[in-house]
């Protein structure tokens, strides 16, 4: 968990206005993360935090790729990703209903872990099945592994075929 402090935006002594901040994310920041559906990515993270009296409006843009494997042909991939977020904090030193998507800072806080933020942005963002044809004009999809899936398929429904003399036997079922 160590390397997830290094993404803290601070946001004490900072001016009123917009401010930029940069972050690799890498494999090392999915490493930290056990049960991650992502294994290996190269992307960049820019967050524009704005200051405001009462509150901090960050904005999240993710882009790069990430290393995905075919659903239909299990050759890897290069996944395009493409994410903008946002995210508000509140000064307050009251609890935050449950049910506002709301990041409650007290004045002991000097800076936002947005790992986390991160983490989920990019995960909500994967699709549910991915399919690396879909990729531009590109072909990536390994045609052997088509052609075998294919071969398969043809043999399963070649066993489905029933005996032409089961047939006579369900005529009779149905009176």
């Amino acid at each position: 968990m160590k390397s997830l402090k290094n993404y803290s935006v601070p946001f004490t002594g900072l001016k009123l206005g917009k401010h930029l901040f940069e972050f690799d994310i890498n494999d090392a920041f999915f490493d930290e993360f056990e049960y991650s559906l992502v294994k290996k990515a190269n992307l960049k993270c820019t967050v524009e935090l704005d200051k405001q009296e009462t509150m901090l409006v960050l904005s999240f843009h993710i882009k790069g790729t990430i290393d995905a494997n075919c659903d239909r042909c299990l050759s890897p991939y290069p996944l395009q990703m493409d994410i903008k977020e946002q995210q508000v904090a509140k000064f307050s030193e009251e609890e935050a209903d449950p049910d506002e998507e709301l990041i409650i800072l007290t004045k002991n806080d000097h800076d936002i872990n947005i790992a986390g933020l991160v983490y989920e942005y990019i995960n909500v963002a994967m699709p549910f099945i991915t399919v690396c044809d879909n990729v531009g004009n590109t072909p990536w999809c390994d045609k052997e592994m088509l052609d075998s899936l294919n071969k398969l398929t043809a043999d399963t429904e070649q066993k489905e075929k029933t005996d032409p003399r089961w047939d006579v036997l369900k005529k009779l079922n149905e009176k």
